[in-house]
Order: structure tokens, then C-alpha cells, then sequence
């Protein structure tokens, strides 16, 4: 988010070298030929300091994406604190960054499903870096399966972790926000990211699209406070905690690129970038935007006759042929 008490820190070095993996890990080998034409940008888009003096709070953010949102934000001057259960993958993701960027990252526990630890780790957020300028709600469970082979503690694990946990988060961060801004000015900028996901074979559907629909309601209702909320939808991105649970076996990896129309996976960098503007001052009248971030595979799925790409010049070429000669309706 974007706002209230700004903590004064040591200026970073500037964003070079914040990502710690690049093109040969993420970069596909399985990319389509047309991948040529959109090859994925491993550098900063915004400006050096665009977050200088900003507070970034990052659920999820010890590994994955979370963790290559949290170093583009670092590297662009924000003090960043990182949450989610593990406290030990967090601590070393923190010094890994700090000594990349040069700027303090702080590490938080926090099981987003636990509304007292929500609240405990928020605090903590508050007592060692501020309110928080940008929130991105980026912890997430999935698992593929078919839905008849779901438990009830599946279903629930994944709606506690992806809608409660979006919840518990927002609504705490909020509220404190909210009442720092009593007796002061009528609005302050914030900004608020999360990441949705669309349907498939596995339990986190429903709990997503709840969520998305969370933030596009708090986007109408708190933009009186100065609040902004924005939903990013990625599509497949390579990351180790996703594609061992999606794709743990690697055979679904090039049907996934086949359907997209961009040729290859998407990369963290891509995504970091994304996030990074939407919850920049330069993304100030972008408010309620659920963003589809997939390459085209969502278009491309969803037409009627999109599969056709398959058909051969000679295919064609009989099948306009028969097309000619057809008479009547």
C-alpha cells in the first residue's frame, strides 16, 4: 500500500542484480518458436528510489514469487517485511536480500489463517517498519486434484489460506489504517495487490475468485480512505512451490505452452514488474483492476474454434475446397 508514517532508512543501492535467478531457470526450453518475439525483460522497469522511503508488507514472501516481488521492491528503495509460516526460510531470504539491495528486509511468522497471529504479525509490521505503504497478498496453498478427491480438510486448508487469509490481512492492515488517519488528513495514498487464479482441477477456484471479489469491493468502498486494490491473475509461472504441486510430474509444462499464444512460461521478473507498478505512485488512478497476466491463455482457451491452429496448409486448403462445392444452408 502507499501512505501514512513513512520510516527513514539507508538509501539503497539502486536495482541491479535483484533477482537471484534468471532466463536459464525460468526461460523455458520448451518454448514455441513464436517465443522469439516476446522475450521476457530480467531488469527493472520502473525508476531507481521509485519506493524510497515506503513500507512493503509481502505474505508469502520467503520464496517464489513473493520472494521476487519483495526483491524488486527492496531494490527499488522499500523497506520490506516478508510473512508466512516458516520463520527460518524467511530469515534467510531477508539477509539475502538486505545484502543484495542494501536495504533492510524484516522478517515476520505468520500463518495468515490464524486471525490472532494476523494480528500479532501486523503489529510487529507496525513496531519495526511503520504502516505500511503497499500490502500484496501474495500467500497462497494449491494442489491439483479432482475435485471428488477432495477432503474437507483440503477444501478447507486452501479457503483458509487464499479467502480467509486474504481477508484476515486486509481487514487488519486496513483498520489500522484507517484509524491512523483520524484527526489528520482526509486521504492518504494506499496500495493494495493480491493474486487471483482461475478454474481448474484443483480447490482453489472458488476461494480465489472470493477473493478477487473481496478487493474489487474494498477498491469502491475504502478509496475514500486513500486506498487502492488491485488483483493480479497470473498465468503458469515456474516457480518450485507451484510446479511441484501442479505439475509435479513435468508433463503438463509444454501443453501449457502450446496454449499460449506468446510462445513461453511467464517469469517471476515479469510478474515482479507488474506488481511493483500497480502499487506505485505511477499507478495512482488504477484502482479495482483485476489483471490478467497469462501470455493470452486465457483468450486462447476460451475461443470456440482457437484449436483450428492445429490444422496443416494442405488441411486447409481441402477443407476451403469442400467449403466451395457445399451448396444450400
Amino acid at each position: 500500500m502507499a501512505l501514512l508514517g513513512r520510516v527513514s532508512f539507508a538509501r539503497g543501492r539502486g536495482p541491479r542484480r535483484f533477482f537471484s535467478h534468471g532466463t536459464n531457470i525460468l526461460y523455458q526450453s520448451s518454448d514455441a518458436f513464436q517465443s522469439k518475439f516476446f522475450p521476457p525483460l530480467q531488469k527493472a522497469m520502473l525508476p531507481p528510489n521509485s519506493f524510497q522511503g515506503k513500507v512493503a508488507f509481502i505474505t508469502g514472501g520467503g520464496t517464489g514469487l513473493g520472494r521476487g516481488m519483495t526483491t524488486l521492491l527492496s531494490s527499488l528503495g522499500a523497506r520490506c517485511v516478508i510473512a508466512s509460516r516458516k520463520i527460518d526460510v524467511l530469515r534467510a531470504t531477508a539477509e539475502d536480500i538486505s545484502s543484495r539491495t542494501g536495504n533492510e528486509v524484516r522478517a515476520v511468522q505468520c500463518d495468515v489463517r490464524d486471525p490472532d497471529m494476523v494480528r500479532s504479525a501486523v503489529s510487529e509490521l507496525i513496531s519495526v517498519a511503520g504502516l505500511p505503504d503497499v500490502v500484496i497478498n501474495n500467500a497462497a496453498g494449491n494442489f491439483i486434484s479432482p475435485t471428488e478427491r477432495l477432503s474437507p480438510n483440503a477444501w478447507r486448508t486452501i479457503t483458509d489460506i487464499v479467502l480467509n487469509g486474504t481477508a484476515f490481512v486486509t481487514l487488519e492492515v486496513g483498520k489500522q489504517l484507517i484509524q491512523a488517519q483520524r484527526g489528520g488528513p482526509p486521504s492518504l495514498p494506499a496500495a493494495c495487490a493480491g493474486l487471483g487464479q482461475r478454474a481448474g482441477p484443483r480447490p482453489g477456484p472458488g476461494p480465489h475468485r472470493d477473493a478477487v471479489d473481496l478487493s474489487v469491493s474494498l477498491a469502491a468502498e475504502w478509496g475514500r480512505y486513500g486506498m487502492r486494490f488491485n488483483v493480479i491473475q497470473p498465468g503458469p509461472i515456474k516457480t518450485k512451490g507451484a510446479f511441484s504441486r501442479l505439475d509435479p510430474t513435468g508433463v503438463f509444462e509444454k501443453e501449457m505452452v502450446d496454449r499460449i499464444p506468446c510462445g513461453r512460461l511467464g517469469t517471476v521478473e515479469e510478474l515482479a514488474n507488474l506488481a511493483a507498478f500497480l502499487c506505485s505512485d505511477y499507478a495512482s488512478w488504477i484502482n479495482g483492476a483485476v489483471i490478467r497476466f497469462d501470455g493470452g491463455e486465457e483468450v486462447f482457451i476460451s475461443g470456440e474454434f482457437n484449436s483450428l491452429k492445429k490444422v496443416t496448409k494442405e488441411q486447409w486448403d481441402t477443407m476451403e475446397e469442400l467449403i466451395r462445392k457445399a451448396k444450400g444452408s
